[in-house]
């Protein structure tokens, strides 16, 4: 059985909405993939009280606790003090720490305020977590049946000193056995799709499927417990991703990482050493501001009217065939900049119906190759931000099957 873990923050400022708690979603991923169930995040005020009575809960019912902040030199910080008073334990000041403080203020020609020498005030039987990133030492203890471990506040502190220190202590510690996340990475289909692509997939035993929609991809989610077969595990995501299709653009967890949409397509074009031109419509500059750091992009157009470039490149236009309207803009394109791709990105209807959320509009991508011309098609719908990134992304899709070798 999986050791049972929370999460708890302190600070006034987390539970009036004034500082976004980035610590606990940071942490949860850390404590799951070591190994832990979790099973609460707890935030409280600066109250003593309100303190005190959750480390006494949270010591009867977890068996590892991640508290962060309320170790600063102010009034208003007070885990140590809480801690101390819900377990019965004195708070002792270490010497040590109050050294590592003042050295923290000393390398940068700095007084240290008297108020400082509170952070060296540590529960009596507590171990000392040094902090070399800042002035907060952290600490451990057992109080009941729970392992307390409190980190600073501090983001940068809190990750610094949990994998360098704390991530160690939790395995010796504990008896962990992670469960496998498996995410495979889709983009152009929506999750209800690949509910459908999925209806008849029969899961193996103890094997968990979720999904997550982000603004830029659907995640499909597969959680392997401690001790599958990895050979059975393999053959169960290859299943996975044949019935999803090719809308699958990565498969992490099972090897390296592989990164998002813009990362797939990088680490192919780089392997082809091809360069790209763009002549972008609908996205409006935001696949060339996705892509311009990258030494594949060569060249990027920008217009609200693709008629207007096309005038000036002496390309004809035929309203009625989007589709050939692109390949000849792609032609134009690739033999002006001598790219080895030229990806051009048209759409129906004019700027009134591109800004209008509610009406929708066609994309028609066309992707010149060494390999011959490749095409999509797509229907794009909502705000303009909306259209904008579908419109980007889908054009990076196209990038990605193509070089994948999944275009039909």
């Amino acid at each position: 059985m999986k050791p049972i873990a929370e999460i708890f923050s302190q600070g006034e400022e987390i539970v009036t909405g004034q500082t976004v708690d980035s610590n606990s979603a940071w942490l949860s991923q850390q404590l799951v993939e070591l190994g832990f169930s979790l099973k609460r995040h707890t935030a409280v005020g600066d109250n003593l009280d309100d303190l005190i009575g959750l480390f006494s809960e949270i010591a009867e019912r977890a068996d590892c606790c991640i508290c962060t902040g309320g170790l600063g030199p102010t009034i208003d910080d007070l885990t140590a003090e809480a801690i101390s008073a819900a377990s019965g334990l004195s708070l002792q000041f270490d010497e040590q720490a109050f050294a590592q403080i003042q050295q923290y203020y000393a390398c940068r020609n700095r007084v240290m305020p008297e108020a400082n020498r509170k952070q060296a005030m540590l529960p009596k039987t507590a171990l000392r977590i040094d902090n070399g990133f800042g002035t907060a030492p952290g600490f451990a203890m057992q109080f009941k049946r729970c392992w307390f471990i409190c980190l600073p506040g501090v983001p940068s502190e809190m990750k610094q000193m949990f994998g360098a220190l704390v991530q160690q202590q939790l395995k010796q510690g504990f008896s962990l056995q992670p469960d496998c996340l498996v995410t495979l990475r889709s983009v152009g289909i929506g999750e209800s799709a690949i509910q459908q692509c999925l209806q008849n997939l029969v899961l193996p035993e103890g094997v968990q499927l979720g999904f997550r929609a982000a603004s830029d991809e659907v995640q499909t989610k597969l959680l392997f417990p401690a001790g599958f077969s990895a050979s059975a595990k393999h053959s169960f995501v290859e299943q996975v991703e044949r019935q999803i299709g090719d809308y699958v653009f990565a498969v992490d967890g099972l090897h390296q990482p592989q990164g998002d949409l813009l990362d797939v397509v990088d680490g192919l074009l780089g392997k082809k050493a091809y360069s790209l031109a763009v002549l972008e419509t609908a996205s409006q500059g935001l696949l060339a501001a996705k892509c311009v750091s990258r030494d594949w992009l060569k060249a990027a157009f920008v217009s609200l009217d693709a008629r207007q470039i096309a005038t000036d490149w002496q390309v004809s236009i035929d309203q009625d065939d989007y589709p050939g309207f692109a390949r000849r803009l792609a032609s134009e394109l690739k033999s002006r900049r001598t790219t080895d791709l030229a990806l051009v990105q048209i759409h129906t209807g004019d700027l009134a119906a591109y800004r209008d959320k509610n009406q929708s509009i066609v994309l028609y991508n066309a992707l010149l190759t060494p390999d011959g011309l490749f095409a999509s098609q797509h229907s794009l719908a909502g705000a303009i931000k909306s259209k904008q990134n579908q419109a980007a992304l889908l054009a990076l899709d196209l990038l990605r099957r193509y070089l994948q070798n999944k275009c039909h």
